[in-house]
């Protein structure tokens, strides 16, 4: 059974429409995509409040909703909560949003974000491209030009006015149902939607007057973003015909593995090996950092399995709250083999109460290290 409407944007019946209004914008804003990206659930609820909004913000819809409940829609052309993409919704409700998203589109958007055309433009198709990057660049940020095939509106391509729907893109059919006449609107087959159909069509384009053309595309990548993020750059996918808006350009992140340095959300760690009398004597190593090599102290008898922390030497937060540390995990190598008067040194110190393990309160175990490490 299907969710009240009501119930999904938190108000009652006698909500008034700037009531309304409010509650969509504000379940809209906690769910929007661009603040969740990559979560099917805010997507669903997104989508949820939009249904909800699309039917009670229209006085018409309300009150036959009021009166059959989601009957009144069965069929004959309502909302029906999977009838709208993300572009639907958008296109439709963009302006709700205010600043707070930029009114769902334009520009550089963040992560995942959806990009809303504006009401009665036809928009272009989205391209998608695959960014790899390495530690370095996740650390410090980058811009990355891209040879990008797109298709583009030929010079000598040129567009009219579509006689079928007068330059809406839709076309409206009035029915007859047991609720009263009934409007519905779908897109004009004559022009796809767009408007617009071609009067002269230019050489070497598609049948919709488009040539397909290599562009270098600055791709500016924030520091901190993670293996599988998306980012959207804004009207660089292909055009659409006529006068629509272009579509946009997907970007997902790719980041490789380092050689030495492993990745733990804003953490790096990294694995040191020292040999049992640089562990009884003490040292220095010097270790990599994803912003060149330092130089650290291991102190006289250090543990196997000490973890050292270098505060800021991991990867920044991509909000720029903070930035994460670097974790070196000390190991003490034991070597495999000996040669007689190695062996007979070890032997000699068997009994010695020195070498004996005698861990004291301080000295934790693998477990606390383990959740130490995690919290």
């Amino acid at each position: 059974m299907k969710e009240d409407y009501y119930d999904i944007l938190g108000i009652d019946k006698s909500a008034s429409a700037a009531e309304i209004k409010k509650a969509y914008r504000k379940l809209a804003i906690k769910y929007h995509p661009d603040k969740n990206p990559d979560d099917p659930k805010a997507e669903e609820m997104f989508k949820k409040a939009a249904e909800a909004y699309e039917v009670l913000s229209n006085p018409d819809k309300k009150a036959k909703y009021d009166q059959f409940g989601h009957s009144a829609f069965d069929g004959s052309g309502g909302f029906g909560g999977g009838g709208m993409n993300m572009d639907d919704i958008f296109s439709q409700f963009g302006d709700i949003f205010g600043s707070a998203f930029g009114g769902g589109g334009g520009g550089f958007s963040g992560f995942g974000g959806f990009g809303g055309s504006g009401r009665g433009q036809s928009r272009g198709s989205n391209l998608r491209i695959r960014v790899n990057l390495n530690l370095e660049d996740v650390a410090n940020g980058v811009e990355k030009k891209i040879k990008v095939k797109r298709k583009k509106r030929a010079k000598d391509t040129t567009y009219k006015t579509c006689s079928t729907c007068g330059g809406s893109g839709q076309v409206t059919r009035v029915t007859n149902t047991i609720l009263g006449r009934m409007q519905t609107a779908s897109p004009c087959g004559a022009c796809q939607g767009t408007g617009q159909v071609i009067d002269n069509k230019g050489s070497g384009t598609d049948a919709h007057g488009l040539k397909t053309e290599e562009e270098l595309v600055s791709i500016k990548i924030p520091a901190g973003v993670e293996d599988g993020m998306q980012l959207k750059v804004s009207g660089k996918g292909n055009e659409s015909p006529g006068s629509g808006i272009a579509g946009d350009l997907i970007v997902l992140i790719q980041v490789e593995e380092h050689e030495h340095l492993k990745r733990d959300g804003e953490n790096l760690h990294y694995d040191l090996y020292i040999s049992y009398p640089e562990a009884a004597l003490g040292t220095s190593k010097e270790i990599q950092t994803v912003k060149g090599k330092v130089r650290i102290k291991i102190e006289p008898g250090i543990q196997s399995g000490k973890i050292l922390r270098l505060k800021s030497k991991g990867l920044p937060n991509l909000n720029r709250y903070n930035t994460g540390d670097l974790l070196v995990h000390v190991n003490v190598w034991t070597p495999q083999t000996l040669n007689r008067e190695q062996q007979q040194f070890f032997e000699n110190q068997l009994n010695d109460d020195n070498f004996e393990p005698n861990p004291n309160k301080s000295d934790k175990s693998f477990f606390e290290k383990v959740k130490d490490m995690f919290s």
